[in-house]
């Protein structure tokens, strides 16, 4: 935060860039056993979550990415029943993936009780979802709950992390990976934020390359705009177990019974689309 209080800028060194939004006033602090959370209101963007320095969302434009990393995979799997969210604790991912009639159970995990305790007080609109009776939200480590999970018991696992450092390192390895593609059923999908394709390109190569070597049969990387993180580009993979990719419910879709921001049907055909330097990087 800049010496007259007026800023909160988040400098991403490795990339020599740096974002800031215009603060009105600092709202909490809390130290967890994992990491430092602090709530902030803005000027522009509604509230602000920061988690050891490095922004996690605003109210502003929060819906792109949480719209992002449950549609398009709920869409894609032929018939979503139990859902399983690693991380996700400000309930955003949470309310999106509840809006679908057909899922089951949602069970969710994070490691840390308070960002969902922030995001309740804060961001009260992402956890509208929180007391439905098909999910159930666990305190726990989410890397130890995918490996004493059931095999073939799950449909769709949404991995719904902050960056591979601290509490989210363990996310993003071969381990993780082969955690996940045991307990999905067949033509099961794991989806994973997978960072941004013009800065973090070593490690969404990484990722991709890892969820191949544990067995995973097909993988899809979507892109998607979201202001507040490095570079203002995002994406996310999903993996197939034991199918290929072959499209989407697109009528499902379009007739969904529930409102979305920025997520449809065109959307979700545009986010596959690859500019020739990722093809390059990832397909050669």
């Amino acid at each position: 935060m800049s010496g007259d209080n007026t800023w909160f800028t988040e400098i991403f060194a490795p990339s020599g860039s740096a974002f800031g939004l215009a603060i009105t006033k600092k709202l909490d602090e809390v130290q967890s056993p994992f990491q430092k959370i602090e709530m902030f209101e803005t000027t522009h963007f509604g509230n602000l979550m920061v988690i050891d320095g490095v922004i996690m969302l605003s109210s502003r434009d929060n819906f792109l990415y949480h719209e992002m990393l449950s549609h398009p995979v709920l869409f894609t799997h032929g018939n979503p029943k139990n859902v399983v969210i690693i991380g996700g604790g400000d309930c955003g991912t949470l309310r999106e993936v509840l809006k679908h009639p057909g899922v089951e159970s949602v069970t969710q995990i994070d490691i840390d009780e308070q960002v969902t305790r922030m995001a309740e007080k804060y961001f009260p609109e992402l956890c509208a979802a929180n007391n439905d009776p098909r999910a159930t939200l666990k305190f726990d480590d989410g890397i130890k709950f995918m490996r004493e999970a059931a095999p073939e018991s799950v449909d769709v696992i949404i991995v719904d992390s902050t960056d591979p450092i601290g509490p989210g390192e363990g996310l993003f390895n071969r381990a993780f990976y082969d955690s996940c593609r045991k307990a999905l059923r067949h033509g099961g999908i794991l989806v994973q934020q997978s960072e941004s394709p013009l800065i973090h390109m070593p490690l969404l190569k990484e990722m991709r390359g890892a969820m191949l070597d544990v067995g995973f049969d097909a993988l899809q990387t979507l892109l998607f705009p979201q202001m507040v993180y490095p570079s203002g580009w995002w994406t996310c993979t999903l993996a197939r177990k034991g199918a290929a990719f072959n499209g989407f419910r697109e009528a499902d879709a379009a007739g969904a019974s529930f409102s979305t921001e920025y997520y449809n049907v065109d959307v979700h055909k545009a986010a596959s689309a690859w500019p020739n330097f990722m093809k390059k990087a990832l397909l050669a």
